[in-house]
């Protein structure tokens, strides 16, 4: 499965929609998600399975780039 992971660069750092950032993780949970990027000093807001219609969308925007963790 893919998710779409929205964070904040900072852990510290108060949530601000136009700071926040996105990437792609291929995971079988969400508790795998956090586990894989639970080395990196992010404050993650949202982690969203995404559903093939949004799969396809985000890879028709070119947005699509699936992190390697």
């Amino acid at each position: 499965m893919i998710f779409k992971v929205l964070y904040q660069e900072r852990q510290d750092e108060v949530p601000v929609r136009e700071r926040t950032k996105s990437i792609y993780v291929e995971a079988e949970s969400v508790r795998e998600v956090r586990k894989k990027l639970s080395n990196r000093n992010y404050n993650i807001e949202y982690i969203q399975e995404l559903d093939e219609a949004h799969l396809n969308y985000e890879k028709e925007t070119g947005k699509l780039e699936v992190e390697n963790v």
